[in-house]
């Protein structure tokens, strides 16, 4: 199956909480679209890594991605190393992406710029052709995808790249919402984490608003990049 968007996150959720919108939007307009979840967030305080592997599956169908997978890898022990970056070329040579996006480069979780650098790496040497990886014992072509677009996560990053999801932000909600466990509940017995806040919850759609104001839209989703994103005229700027 080909990919048009391969969307890449350290734990489940991190994709829906950054890019949700983004997804839902590129879906609707035909792309196809599939996720990894690099770990089954086996170490968060809240749920464990059964519960988060329903709530993930929830809220791909709410997206309505082609496919999802998870690496399980080490939840916050993961490194980027041979071994790592070899298992997702695979996964970016199987899906040939048009594009990647993947966790911000720096944040308050130490997988989010571990993973961003895990990915953005992967990329990279996935298109080299002396690195051999095979399929089913057949070997994969090398394949890089164009870009490589890195979500805003806990920390403000000023964006390079923003995107007008408009019409969106419910569909990314519930499928944020999904992942029961994790956000703010006024029924949960379970301990309090810096995302179990109710100001957590609704600053997800504040940003999107905040975004969304800055150019003059309701809710955008913000992306920073590596290389420079190029058009062919200053008139496709928005």
């Amino acid at each position: 199956m080909k990919l048009d968007i391969l969307a890449i996150g350290a734990h489940p959720d991190d994709v829906e909480l950054s890019c949700g919108a983004t997804i839902a939007k590129e879906i609707a307009h035909g792309k196809k679209v599939g996720i990894i979840d690099l770990t089954k967030g086996e170490l968060g305080t809240r749920g464990n890594e059964h519960t988060r592997r329903k709530e993930a599956a929830n809220a791909a169908r709410i997206l309505g991605v082609s496919t999802r997978i998870n690496m399980g890898f080490a939840d916050g022990f993961f490194i980027n190393d041979k071994e790592h970056q070899l298992a997702l070329i695979k996964m970016i040579r199987k899906f040939k992406p048009e594009l990647v996006l993947c966790n911000a480069i720096d944040d308050r979780h130490i997988d989010h710029g571990k993973g961003s650098k895990l990915v953005s790496d992967a990329c990279f040497l996935s298109g080299l052709i002396k690195i051999e990886t095979k399929e089913e014992n057949s070997i994969q072509n090398p394949w890089r995808p164009k870009h490589v677009y890195h979500y805003i996560q806990w920390k403000h990053i000023e964006p390079d790249v923003v995107v007008d999801v408009s019409g969106f932000i419910d569909i990314k909600m519930k499928a944020v919402l999904a992942y029961e466990t994790q956000f703010y509940s006024t029924n949960s017995k379970e301990p309090e984490t810096p995302i179990t806040s109710k100001n957590f919850i609704d600053s997800v759609t504040y940003r999107a608003r905040d975004l969304g104001r800055l150019i003059g839209v309701s809710h955008a989703e913000g992306f920073t990049v590596e290389r420079y994103a190029a058009v062919e005229s200053l008139f496709d700027l928005k």
